[in-house]
C-alpha cells in the first residue's frame, strides 16, 4: 500500500498539577491527499475517555467521523457524522437522550469538524490557512460541525455548529520532548465565547501537527512529547 503514516502523543498539562491527560493520534494519508485521523483522548481530571475517527478529503474537508465517549468508566454515547455540500448528518445514541437522528442543512461544505482532540483544534487552523488571503492576520472559519459545545467535549456526542476566527501570529521555533520544530503560531477565537480565552496553537508542517497548544479557559497546556513522521 502507498499511504503515508505519522503518529504521536500529546500530554495535557494542568497548571499547578502537571499531567492530567494525554492524546494518542495516528494519521494515514492516501496518495490522493485524503487522510484519516484516529485519536484516543484521556482526561484524568474529568474521568473522560474519547475515541475519534475522522476522515478528510484532499481539500481538508471532513468526509465522515465517529466519536465515542466514556465518562466515569461508563458509556456516555457514540455518534456517526457525514458531511456534504448541502447537509450534515448525525446518527447518535447517548445515555442521556437515547437514539437521535439529526439533519442540518448547510449552504456549503463544512470547513472542519471539532471532535475535541487537540488535532481537530489544530485542523481548524489549517482550514483557515487554506482560506487565508495573502498576509491577512485574521480569517473566519464558519459553519464548523462539532460533537459537543462543552470545553471538554463531555456531552453527547451529537451535532452542534460553531464559528471560529483564527488569528495568524507569525512563526516560532518550539522545542518539546518530541524535538525542535519551526511552527506557525495561531489563536482560535470561538465566536460563542468572544475574544476571551482563545485556543493558542503552534503547528508544524503542511500537516499542521500540533506541537504545543494553550487554553487559559481550562488552565491547560498541551505538548507534543512523541512524534514519528516521514519528514523527520
Amino acid at each position: 500500500m502507498n499511504h503515508a503514516t505519522y503518529r504521536g502523543k500529546i500530554l495535557y498539562l494542568t497548571d499547578g498539577k502537571g499531567e492530567e491527560g494525554r492524546e494518542f493520534f495516528t494519521v494515514t494519508v492516501q496518495p490522493n491527499g485524503d487522510r484519516t485521523l484516529r485519536a484516543q483522548c484521556e482526561m484524568d481530571n474529568d474521568e473522560l475517555l474519547r475515541d475519534v475517527v475522522l476522515s478528510l478529503d484532499s481539500a481538508w474537508r471532513p468526509l465522515d467521523a465517529f466519536v465515542r465517549l466514556t465518562i466515569h468508566n461508563a458509556f456516555q454515547g457514540s455518534a456517526w457524522f457525514r458531511f456534504s455540500e448541502t447537509l450534515v448528518e448525525c446518527e447518535t445514541f447517548t445515555r442521556d437522550a437515547g437514539r437521535l437522528s439529526q439533519r442540518q442543512p448547510v449552504t456549503s461544505w463544512p470547513p472542519s469538524f471539532g471532535g475535541h482532540p487537540v488535532c481537530c483544534d489544530t485542523w481548524h487552523s489549517k482550514a483557515a490557512a487554506l482560506r487565508r488571503n495573502g498576509n491577512a492576520t485574521m480569517q473566519a472559519v464558519e459553519g464548523i460541525a462539532m460533537s459537543s459545545p462543552l470545553p471538554n467535549g463531555g456531552s453527547g456526542p451529537m451535532l452542534t455548529m460553531a464559528d471560529v476566527d483564527v488569528e495568524f501570529c507569525g512563526t516560532e521555533t518550539i522545542t518539546t520532548p518530541a524535538g525542535t520544530f519551526d511552527t506557525i503560531h495561531v489563536k482560535n477565537y470561538s465566536r460563542r465565547r468572544g475574544r476571551d480565552h482563545p485556543v493558542e496553537i503552534w503547528a508544524w508542517s503542511d500537516d499542521f501537527v500540533p506541537v504545543r497548544a494553550r487554553w487559559d479557559l481550562l488552565g491547560q497546556t498541551y505538548e507534543l512529547v512523541e512524534l514519528e513522521h516521514p519528514n523527520l
